[in-house]
């Protein structure tokens, strides 16, 4: 369980008031809930779900309101008992603009009847799979991939390794730390289900070096287990992201274009794990999830939240914002997007909200590039964020794409690390998306003037 080589570039991003060490040490709080939830119909990568109720009908927590469509989809569920007020387009912290489900809470928290699996030793990997789909299980770490999809290993790819994703890179967010502290059994026994169904030989544990106190909880907790161990990772950033994560423990490289079960490894977060567990185990769906409310507010902790709960709420659960406070940030403080109103709900793949005050956000013009290369020992996707960023400051979108710009992960670290403060992320993003609409032919002949 010794300390292992980390991965290229990263850094080690600061943490001001309201961090790490504050949360990780406070056990889960069980808030109030909230007077209405706004429930996405879109909380996966790829088609929205079909609306499966109405305007003055009343649900249940658990109910399904939203029914998968496509292959690639995830069900959708009622989070609080009430009556639906709307079914309308609502604006997401994202920016996009995704149909709804708006449900008034009655605070009676009435349950749907829960069906758990009679035999969950005798599922197959398809059953598994249906059951993800089934209980809108998606990854939870951010990207919220359908698990119905990802256990759903393709024929001709064999998995002989299982990562249970618990190094929680991002500054300030503590979530899965405390899930490992508080629900460990239940994330193993969920592991156990995907080992036994996929054939995985090993199943390892990746915590954070800094995570002590979790290393030492997931270590007991699978240490009877054949094939379960913990490897200890070094504290730095994007250790979370999957390839990275998959080069630190394996050494194995998952190229750019290809996916960890490329080269025989799957990767999942423990909260989806834990997620999984209680969907076979209890019949449960994913109705809620632990979000790390941080920075500068007054009560800073990790709160088990119903999904669609408005931001706002948290907030005021939070005891409100310290006088210094200058940002309010829908995630981690790097990947995260930062919003101007509260009314934003919280999603599956959300695990913090996050406040930054005065010192923490460098609010300055931009200065021109002194070449000094920090971007670029610093990508840990070995990507020139400076060369891309040229290239779509002058429309040349066909050199930007030459250079990987389609492969950036998006981290931040680059406009993190630039002494002159280039808005190098926020280029790149424009710069794939420039490429993904098929710009990059028009734009090129004048970019290459």
């Amino acid at each position: 369980m010794g300390l292992i080589c980390k991965f290229p570039g990263g850094i080690h991003p600061f943490e001001g008031v309201g961090g790490k060490k504050t949360t990780s040490a406070l056990s889960t709080i069980e808030p109030p809930q909230p007077t209405h939830v706004i429930i996405p119909l879109r909380q996966n990568i790829g088609a929205p779900c079909s609306v499966l109720v109405k305007e003055g009908d009343d649900v249940r927590v658990g109910q399904r309101i939203g029914e998968p469509v496509g292959p690639v989809s995830a069900a959708v569920h009622a989070s609080v008992s009430g009556v639906v007020t709307a079914c309308k387009p609502c604006i997401l912290a994202n920016g996009a603009l995704e149909p709804c489900v708006i449900i008034q809470n009655d605070f009676r928290d009435a349950w749907i009847e829960r069906k758990p699996i009679s035999q969950p030793e005798a599922l197959s990997a398809k059953e598994l799979g249906e059951a993800a789909r089934e209980t809108g299980i998606v990854g939870m770490g951010g990207a919220m991939f359908p698990y119905g999809v990802k256990l759903d290993i393709p024929r001709d790819k064999s998995i002989d390794t299982l990562i249970l994703n618990g190094s929680e890179c991002e500054p300030y967010v503590t979530a899965d730390h405390r899930l490992m502290l508080e629900h460990s059994l239940e994330i193993i026994q969920g592991a156990l289900l995907i080992q036994r169904v996929l054939n995985v030989r090993h199943v390892i544990i990746g915590i954070k070096s800094s995570k002590l106190d979790a290393i030492e909880t997931m270590r007991k907790a699978g240490q009877s287990q054949a094939g379960f161990t913990v490897r200890c990772l070094p504290d730095c950033y994007p250790q979370g992201s999957e390839k990275q994560l998959v080069y630190a423990i394996t050494r194995r490289i998952v190229k750019m274009g290809d996916l960890p079960l490329d080269c025989g490894v799957l990767v999942c977060n423990v909260a989806s794990v834990r997620a999984l567990w209680q969907a076979v185990y209890q019949g449960r769906p994913l109705v809620d999830r632990i979000v790390t409310v941080g920075g500068y507010v007054q009560k800073p902790a990790n709160y088990r939240v119903r999904i669609g709960t408005p931001v706002e709420w948290l907030i005021e659960a939070a005891g409100g914002f310290l006088p210094d406070v200058k940002m309010l940030i829908f995630g981690g403080p790097m990947m995260g997007v930062a919003i101007n109103r509260q009314d934003f709900p919280v999603v599956k793949g959300c695990s913090a909200i996050t406040a930054l005050g005065k010192k923490d956000v460098i609010l300055t013009a931009e200065e021109p590039c002194i070449r000094c290369g920090r971007c670029v020992d610093a990508c840990p996707v070995k990507l020139e964020p400076v060369t891309i960023d040229r290239g779509m400051r002058k429309n040349w979108f066909d050199g930007a794409g030459r250079n990987d710009a389609l492969n950036c992960m998006e981290c931040g670290i680059c406009s993190w690390i630039c002494p002159s403060r280039r808005s190098l992320t926020q280029s790149v993003k424009a710069c794939k998306k420039n490429i993904s609409q098929g710009h990059s032919a028009a734009a090129s002949t004048e970019g290459g003037k």
